[in-house]
């Protein structure tokens, strides 16, 4: 459930309750004297420098693990399907021709 931040408008004291949606609504109808205040919230990570997320190995190994088992879907494309070189060469010219 998320948390909401609330004050209180007689005394000014500001205060936090975690609540349905539907509870604030009920909330904040029931308590005229309590508006609710919007807290901006605070993001880390890669993705606000354009970077993008980082995929450990394992992430990689299971997509690889998954393309083996899809040998003709876009993930073995992506992921490679545990095939040679020579196999993924001769898939390519078949692609080519069948285009």
């Amino acid at each position: 459930m998320p948390t909401y931040r609330f004050k209180n408008l007689n005394s000014g004291d500001e205060y936090d309750k975690t609540m349905s949606i539907d509870e604030r609504e009920k909330y904040l109808k029931t308590h005229p004297l309590v508006t609710q205040i919007i807290v901006p919230i605070a993001l880390a990570g890669d993705h606000l420098m354009g970077v993008g997320p980082k995929v450990d190995g394992g992430f990689n190994e299971r997509m690889g693990q998954i393309a083996e088992a899809h040998p003709t879907s876009p993930l073995a494309d992506r992921y490679g399907s545990g095939k040679t070189n020579a196999q993924i060469k001769a898939k390519s010219i078949v692609d080519k021709h069948n285009k």
